[in-house]
């Protein structure tokens, strides 16, 4: 019977500002760039343990937090979520070995959203990686049907669909100027369909690019490990002063 492979501990867990986090260091000397992992509705910071993992053994210091209202964070769900973002990718750059110039943000659904708005609007995040993006009118769909998964009381969800109301995903792409983007989508996504990571690409206007996949769903991108690992050389490349490989 073949025993099962042990997976390396991340190099350090802690809150930061309220927010439980778990990081993974590479063991390539530095500077390293950064990563901030932002996990969607319902999920937690030790789903993306894989990316993180990822992160580390292609030179990159990485960092996944408890968004507000999910895992092992006390507070509910709210706009604080894009502050949150900024502050965890400060938290990261002011590490030692961290290219704090070069820390990034991926985002899958829910995450995505806010790893773009969160981009857009911090200097503190310096490229994107979006995985099945959900704009505000799926998350709005979802928050009124009581099926999006994050723990907020009426009180709270009655803001996150004022909050959510007034933020454009597509205007905070544009937004984004110089800054890469990467998307990725499922074709098969039967939650937000391909065409809106499309529609994103082409509103862009810095570096981008746009990777669609035959099949799957709204997971399965997630964490496919040839993908991430496209993913994190395209944006190191991107974030070269040329440009270039």
């Amino acid at each position: 019977m073949a025993r099962a492979r042990s997976l390396a501990p991340p190099s350090a867990t802690g809150v930061h500002e309220g927010r439980p986090y778990l990081t993974w260091l590479p063991s390539t000397p530095p500077p390293w760039p950064g990563m901030v992992i932002v996990h969607g509705a319902g999920s937690q910071k030790e789903n993306h343990g894989d990316f993180g993992r990822a992160c580390a053994a292609a030179g990159w210091a990485a960092l996944a937090y408890d968004q507000r209202g999910h895992g092992e964070s006390a507070d509910e769900m709210s706009a604080e979520a894009l502050a949150d973002l900024g502050r965890m990718a400060r938290f990261l750059a002011a590490q030692d070995g961290v290219d704090g110039g070069r820390v990034c943000a991926r985002g899958s659904s829910m995450g995505g959203f806010v790893a773009i708005h969160g981009a857009a609007t911090s200097a503190a995040i310096a490229g994107v990686i979006a995985i099945c993006p959900a704009g505000e009118e799926y998350l709005l769909r979802g928050l009124r049907a009581g099926t999006l998964e994050v723990r907020a009381g009426d009180r709270a969800r009655a803001d996150l669909e004022a909050w959510l109301s007034e933020h454009d995903l597509r205007d905070a792409v544009g937004l984004l100027g110089a800054k890469p983007l990467i998307l990725i989508h499922a074709e098969g996504d039967e939650r937000i369909p391909s065409e809106f990571s499309a529609e994103l690409y082409e509103r862009a206007t810095g570096p981008r690019k746009l990777i669609t996949l035959p099949g799957g769903h709204h997971r399965s991108a997630q964490h496919d490990a040839e993908l991430q690992g496209v993913a994190l050389r395209w944006i190191e490349r991107a974030l070269r002063p040329d440009g270039r490989g």
